[in-house]
C-alpha cells in the first residue's frame, strides 16, 4: 500500500514539473519575443508652421443702440380717439401716430377765440377814445392786457389741443403699439416705442490701456450670432472722455451703415476693432497644441535614419512653446518653432516624444482664419 502511495506521488511531482518546464519555457519565448518587438508607427496628420501678416485687433463684446430711439408717451390724459399706424411700420417725420379725443379743448378753443375777438375789439375801441383824450392811460393799459391775456389763452388751448396728436418726431420703425381705440391713458402712459435703424451706434468698453491705441476713424468690425455669414463694418466715432472708475475702461461707440435694417438696438455682438498696422506672426492649427498645466507644447516631425538598415523614418520630438492670440482655427506661436517645421496637427493627447509614425494626410482637418460651421 505503502509503494503505491509512493508511485503516485513520484506521479504526481513528474507531471507538475514536466507542466513547470513548458510553462518556464512558454514565457522565456513570450519574453524574448516582447524584447524584440517594435510597435507598428503611429499614422498622423501634418501641416506645415508657416509665417503670416495678421491685422491685429481689439476685441470686445458690444451693444447695439438706435442713433434716435424713443418710447413715445401722453403728454397729457385723454381718451385714444384715433391710431394712424400699425404696429412695426415705417413712419415718416411728423406724421399722425395716435389722436386723443380733444373735444373739451375744441370748444374751450372756440369760447376764446370769441374772447379774444371781443378783447381786441374793446382795444381798438379804447385806442380811439384816448387819442380823444375821452379814456385814460390806465384804464387803455388795462384793455391792452386783457386782449393779450385772451391772445395767450386761446395759445394755451391749442398747445394742449397739439399735445393730444402724437405725431412721430423723427423717421423711423414703430414697434407694437401699447394703446387700443377707447383707451383712457393718464399723463406719462407709454403708447409705441420708435427706432431709427440705419445707421445704428455699437456701444463697447476696452480697457484703459488700449486707450492709446484708439482713434476716431478707426475701421470697426461687427459679428452677430443672428446673423453668423455676414460681417458688418462701420467707424469709430466717438471716445468717452473719462475712464469707469469701476472697471478701468474706457466706452467707446463706433457707428454702422444699417441699410437692410438686419441690426437691431439692444442686441448684443462681437466687436473688433482694427489697428492700422499689421503685425508677422507664425500660426499653426490650434489642434496641434497639447495644452497642460506645465506648459503647452506641440510635437514636431523629424527624419531618423535606421543605423541598421539605413531606411530614413519619422519621429516625433516634443517641443514647449509660448503661444499668442487666436484667430479662426489657428494660433499665434511666439516661441519655441521656426517657420518651415512640420508639426503633428490631430491626436496630440496620445501621442508621446521619440515615437515613430508615418504621415497621412487624407483626413487632415481643414484649418481656416474665419471658419463657418454649420449649425448643429
Amino acid at each position: 500500500m505503502t509503494k503505491k502511495i509512493i508511485l503516485a506521488l513520484v506521479g504526481v511531482l513528474l507531471l507538475v514539473g514536466s507542466l513547470a518546464s513548458v510553462k518556464v519555457l512558454q514565457f522565456q519565448t513570450m519574453f524574448a519575443q516582447g524584447a524584440h518587438f517594435a510597435p507598428p508607427p503611429e499614422p498622423v496628420t501634418t501641416a506645415e508652421v508657416t509665417r503670416d501678416a495678421w491685422q491685429p485687433t481689439l476685441t470686445a463684446v458690444g451693444s447695439l443702440a438706435a442713433v434716435q430711439g424713443v418710447m413715445l408717451n401722453a403728454e397729457v390724459a385723454g381718451t385714444v380717439k384715433r391710431i394712424a399706424f400699425e404696429s412695426g411700420a415705417s413712419v415718416r417725420a411728423g406724421e399722425l401716430l395716435v389722436e386723443l379725443d380733444s373735444g373739451v379743448e375744441q370748444a374751450q378753443l372756440r369760447a376764446a377765440v370769441a374772447s379774444a375777438e371781443l378783447a381786441r375789439a374793446n382795444l381798438a375801441r379804447a385806442r380811439d377814445l384816448r387819442v380823444k383824450s375821452m379814456m385814460s392811460q390806465a384804464d387803455l393799459d388795462s384793455a391792452d392786457a386783457q386782449a393779450k391775456q385772451a391772445d395767450a389763452q386761446i395759445d394755451n388751448i391749442r398747445a394742449v389741443i397739439e399735445k393730444k396728436t402724437i405725431r412721430a418726431p423723427f423717421a423711423g420703425h414703430a414697434g407694437i403699439r401699447q394703446v387700443n381705440l377707447g383707451q383712457f391713458l393718464d399723463t406719462g402712459a407709454s403708447i409705441v416705442t420708435l427706432q431709427s435703424l440705419d445707421p445704428v451706434y455699437v456701444n463697447f468698453s476696452l480697457p484703459q490701456q488700449r486707450l492709446a491705441q484708439l482713434k476716431t476713424g478707426m475701421t470697426v468690425r461687427v459679428t452677430t450670432d443672428a446673423f453668423p455669414d455676414r460681417n458688418f463694418e462701420g467707424k469709430l466715432t466717438a471716445i468717452n472722455p473719462e475712464i469707469d472708475t469701476v472697471t478701468r475702461n474706457v466706452w467707446v461707440q463706433a457707428t454702422l451703415a444699417n441699410p437692410q435694417n438686419l441690426l437691431r438696438p439692444g442686441m448684443y455682438v462681437d466687436v473688433a476693432a482694427v489697428l492700422p498696422t499689421a503685425e508677422t506672426v507664425l500660426t499653426i492649427p490650434a489642434t496641434a497644441v497639447l495644452y497642460a498645466p506645465y506648459g503647452d507644447s506641440v510635437f514636431v516631425v523629424e527624419d531618423k535614419k535606421d543605423e541598421k538598415t539605413g531606411a530614413v523614418g519619422k519621429v516625433l520630438n516634443q517641443q514647449f512653446v509660448r503661444l499668442g492670440k487666436t484667430r479662426g482655427d489657428f494660433v499665434a506661436v511666439e516661441s519655441g518653432l521656426s517657420a518651415g517645421q512640420t508639426i503633428v496637427t490631430t491626436g496630440v493627447f496620445k501621442l508621446r516624444n521619440g515615437m515613430d509614425v508615418v504621415v497621412d494626410n487624407r483626413l487632415a482637418p481643414d484649418s481656416q482664419i474665419s471658419p463657418k460651421p454649420a449649425n448643429s
